[in-house]
């Protein structure tokens, strides 16, 4: 090492030492303070125009009263706001202008305040987004009102202890895109047939194949309470969008305020104890289980129960008097996706035929979008985290996907990480990368969803790294739990094991230590719910293949080989020539699919339909059928044995084969290329989801199959819904 790499090195770790040093410092914390106070931000005048739709529409009535609830804590060395308004979304020039006002007033910085959005869908409009303007009257008003209920809780300041915990509430969110059968693509505003993935399908809906994304079902709780108990505030987050209230409302966000608040004895919420509900990254999460039919369920009966669940785990909650508050923030640059020419000379040959009118439906809403993205090519996000003793709290000005938040969940370096979105701005949807190739409403360009396409990667790393800054720790490594079933395989030594757990692509981790790692190409959705338990009371994760695969050069392999793997079929028999294909070995993009190929039958051959079946190309052409059909949705076990000219096919862990015949090798063994999700020729690529490949160079035997399949635990073959149920 020459002597200015030396000097470079001894500065980074200069710096990292001070950094750490400094958390730590702030770790030791000091004796708490705590205020809060709800302030009234009804609007003063109707009508009022209110956004959260694709076209404007106005309201002249109030149903429920709006409120900026707000929560100051002071450590001490530390004095921090936190805000959740009851409204759609704020800009950052308005949330900006409040913080401005509120740190005059209070001596509070402005880079320690952390003000979010409920992201109720019944509240005035404060910025034009899609077909609906700003009322401008009340984005006036709103400023002033936050400022001033962070005032008057900066004067209720008095000794006071935390707490916080998790709930589960997997019952009250479900993921609301899902994915549709590739034969049934719908259009969207540009003309163009590109959806493959779209919000509310409605109920058990045979176009679609299952949901796109995890859920996060945390209901996460910090309690604030006077030094002899008296509950003072209660910060509650979770990941679900809105339920639905008819304008003006503060949805079921106010309603679980209103509800925590009876059963904490402090009914009204305005006084001595404020409840607060922010928003978590919902993104792509609602209330609704679209796997079930429709259920009967009402805003009153749904915010009751969830403020029931987090009373009792409320109630649980050891609270502690002294503790550190550290906080940090970073401005993140991003460039938005702009129209090109031939998008522009579209939008505008649109925008003049509508006369200068308000949009009147999608294609001239998103026309209008494309100016307004032309126009601003660019944004400036402010991220920040807060630490209180050992909770993060990340706050993000978009509208975030569940496995965003459960991403950062699972890699921050504190004992308990809750997210905020819609907090500090507003910028729209940030679904990960691979979503785009899915298409739909989150990813159409507009100021509802106008960042680059690596915006959420670029995201979670910043956050990432704040929440590094703010506790003195480095992140955790995320890696599935290695349950029996993993077990069972690795004890079998493959020469490749890709259990298809990562947040995202493209890379596919090899999990045997032999270094076969795959890459992923296509259309699929990472970190769903897969096949079995990965140990007590943990579920592994899946990858939802749409039309991509997973290709990987395996140059251990030889003559004799076997691939087992879990999968769950989405694709009707009657769909196509072929329902998909799970596994392929061939030359890439090769004429006529020379190789062996594993699928699933469909229209072609009646008796194949919805059957396993092997192939080795047009050329050779021998098709094997097993005799099972196979249900839709529903996760299988399959293991396939190629020795010399023999063909061994296994189903859910039966030691007779459910394919036994004899086909000459599709391809030499000198081609060491292997697919996962589809042909070597891309052909009837499989739709539907794969879990825990493994790759061994030699004949499995049936006994060692069914070992590997009994040890997954299963009582018996199940349906491969996010939520286990269908």
């Amino acid at each position: 090492m020459n002597q200015a790499m030396r000097l470079f090195a001894g500065i980074v770790a200069i710096g990292a030492a001070v950094l750490f040093a400094d958390a730590s410092e702030a770790q030791k914390g000091g004796p708490l303070r705590a205020g809060a106070f709800a302030v009234d931000i009804t609007p003063e005048k109707l009508p009022v125009i209110v956004s959260g739709g694709f076209l404007e529409k106005k309201s002249n009535k109030v149903h429920e009263r709006l409120k900026a609830r707000c929560l100051v804590l002071d450590s001490g060395g530390e004095r921090v706001a936190i805000v959740v308004v009851d409204t759609l979304f704020m800009p950052r020039s308005l949330v900006d202008a409040a913080k401005a006002t509120a740190s005059k007033a209070t001596g509070i910085k402005p880079e320690r305040m952390m003000i979010s959005a409920t992201h109720t869908h019944s509240a005035p409009s404060v910025a034009g987004a899609l077909g609906s303007g700003a009322d401008e009257a009340y984005a006036k008003f709103l400023p002033g009102r936050i400022a001033k209920g962070v005032e008057r809780a900066v004067a209720n300041l008095a000794p006071a202890r935390v707490g916080w915990g998790v709930a589960c509430a997997d019952k009250h969110t479900y993921c609301r895109r899902w994915i549709r059968r590739s034969d049934r693509m719908a259009g969207d505003p540009f003309g163009k047939r590109t959806v493959q993935a779209m919000m509310h399908p409605g109920y058990r809906n045979p176009d679609y194949i299952g949901p796109a994304g995890p859920v996060d079902t945390d209901l996460s709780l910090l309690s604030v309470q006077s030094l002899d108990g008296r509950p003072i505030a209660l910060l509650a987050n979770y990941s679900m969008h809105y339920f639905g209230a008819p304008a003006v409302s503060g949805d079921y966000f106010g309603r679980f305020a209103a509800e925590f608040a009876r059963l904490a004895g402090a009914e009204g919420g305005d006084g001595p104890f404020v409840a607060m509900m922010s928003q978590g990254t919902s993104g792509d999460l609602h209330w609704m289980d679209y796997s079930r039919p429709r259920q009967k369920r009402d805003i009153a009966a749904y915010s009751r129960q969830l403020a029931k669940i987090a009373f009792d785990a409320y109630g649980k909650i050891e609270h502690r008097k002294s503790v550190s508050l550290v906080m940090a923030e970073k401005k993140l640059k991003l460039r938005r996706r702009t129209p090109d020419e031939a998008r522009l000379a579209w939008a505008k040959a649109i925008i003049a035929k509508t006369g200068g009118r308000k949009p009147a439906n999608r294609p001239e809403v998103y026309a209008h979008e494309q100016i307004f993205l032309r126009d601003d090519p660019a944004a400036e996000l402010k991220l920040q985290v807060l630490r209180i003793g050992d909770l993060g709290i990340v706050a993000i000005p978009c509208e975030v996907f569940g496995i965003t938040g459960l991403q950062i969940k699972a890699q921050s370096p504190l004992g308990t990480t809750f997210n905020i979105e819609l907090a500090n701005g507003a910028e729209g949807y940030i679904p990960p990368p691979a979503q785009f190739g899915l298409g739909g409403y989150t990813t159409w360009p507009a100021r509802s969803a106008g960042l680059e396409v690596h915006a959420e990667p670029k995201i979670v790393e910043a956050l990432l790294e704040l929440l590094e800054e703010v506790s003195g720790k480095r992140r955790r490594a995320y890696s599935e739990s290695v349950g029996p079933y993993a077990k069972a395989v690795l004890a079998s030594k493959p020469l490749a094991y890709w259990r298809m757990g990562e947040f995202s692509g493209p890379r596919a981790v090899d999990a045997s230590g032999s270094g076969n790692n795959g890459a992923f190409s296509g259309r699929m959705a990472y970190w769903l719910k897969g096949s079995q338990l990965s140990g007590p009371n943990k579920t592994n994760r899946a990858v939802q293949f749409a039309g991509g695969r997973l290709g990987a050069v395996v140059k251990e392999l030889g003559d004799s080989y076997s691939v087992e793997m879990w999968f769950s079929n989405g694709m009707p028999p009657e769909a196509r020539a072929v329902a998909g294909y799970l596994f392929s070995r061939g030359a890439d993009r090769a004429d006529g699919a020379p190789g062996d190929h594993l699928g699933i039958g469909g229209k072609h051959d009646a008796k194949a339909a919805g059957r396993l079946i092997f192939f080795n190309g047009n050329k050779l052409d021998d098709l094997l059928v097993g005799t099972a059909k196979l249900p839709l949705n529903t996760f299988n076990h399959v293991a396939i044995v190629r020795q010399g000219r023999r063909v061994d096919v296994y189903l859910n862990g039966n030691t007779t084969p459910e394919i036994s015949g004899q086909a000459a090798p599709g391809c030499p063994a000198s081609v060491k290329q292997l697919f996962i999700g589809g042909r070597n020729d891309n052909f009837a690529n499989f739709e539907g989801k794969i879990d825990e490949v493994s790759v061994y160079n030699r004949p499995l035997k049936a006994g060692e199959i069914a070992e590997h399949y009994r040890a997954a635990g299963l009582r018996s073959a199940g349906p491969s819904g996010d939520d286990g149920k269908k």
